[in-house]
């Protein structure tokens, strides 16, 4: 822990340093990263090497001409995120994406990726999401006896209904919420630039795994969780605005997909867990 910190802080550094005397500014994006690949190799845990998130970056960079528009600072924050959090960004995994909105890049957390980040804290024994198809059979109730039931039909019939996210931790602990889809679709008009404004996103190209992970999230807010987790969570919808004087990465939200700090739900589940706590996320740590 204590070496990731100081290669972290290195990373940081560095960045500030060519921010500073105008090495990085006026740079494309691919001398960018070629520049910053050996401190981004610094800040990948070992299951991701420096190279192959290179090569996915410039993948993500040259398959994606609206992100060519982008600043590359933007861009290389982006980057830099998707390695601290060990994500992988724009490939079949669906951990995470870089959003193009105007000139600036948007770094999200996918589905998939929400859930590697959970399953690596070591709180979960199981957590995930789930759609519910119309011809499915599927019963929930809240209150003070709650339970979900849910067998999924062999041949599932037109587009899902409804939504669902569970997890049951390693002490015993458990807890769900439930979304129509209709819901879904409400939230993602009120909250997401990208719907709101026409734009390819992952609402438009994979409309499912946003849904789930909203609603997983959503149900974050009941589960117990390290600080740790709370701010891996916190980077969804980043935008790396530059780099400070102190070498913080400067940043900003210019989409709001975020349930927990911006929208409370219409259906109040009661936990079941008795660990569970919404104190982080009412405090605005788990973004």
């Amino acid at each position: 822990m204590a070496n990731a910190s100081k290669d972290n802080s290195e990373l940081k550094n560095q960045l500030a340093t060519k921010a500073t005397n105008g090495a990085v500014a006026g740079d494309n994006f691919h001398a960018l990263l070629r520049r910053m690949q050996p401190q981004i190799e610094k800040a990948l845990p070992k299951h991701i090497s420096g190279e192959r998130m290179a090569r996915v970056a410039l993948t993500a960079y040259n398959s994606n001409s609206k992100l060519k528009e982008c600043e590359p600072m933007s861009i290389l924050a982006a980057v830099l995120i998707s390695s601290q959090l060990g994500l992988e960004i724009n490939t079949p995994l669906g951990q995470a994406y870089i959003i193009p909105y105007g000139k600036q890049a948007q770094f999200q957390i996918g589905y998939k990726g929400l859930l590697d980040l959970a399953y690596r804290s070591g709180e979960y024994q199981v957590i995930y999401a789930m759609e519910v198809y119309e011809n499915d059979e599927f019963d929930y109730e809240y209150g003070l006896d709650p339970f979900i039931k849910h067998k999924p039909h062999r041949q599932p019939k037109g587009e899902p209904i409804y939504y669902y996210a569970v997890y049951r931790t390693k002490n015993g602990g458990s807890n769900f919420r439930v979304w129509s889809r209709e819901k879904v679709q409400d939230h993602a008009k009120k909250y997401s630039q990208a719907v709101k404004k026409g734009w390819t996103s992952p609402w438009k190209t994979d409309f499912d795994s946003m849904a789930k992970k909203t609603v997983l999230k959503d149900l974050m807010k009941y589960a117990p969780m390290s600080i740790e987790l709370a701010q891996q969570i916190s980077n969804d919808s980043m935008v790396g605005t530059g780099i400070a004087p102190d070498g913080q990465v400067e940043t900003d939200y210019i989409d709001i997909d975020v349930v927990t700090r911006y929208e409370e739900t219409d259906e109040q589940g009661q936990a079941n867990d008795t660990n569970a706590s919404s104190e982080l996320f009412d405090n605005g740590a788990g973004a």
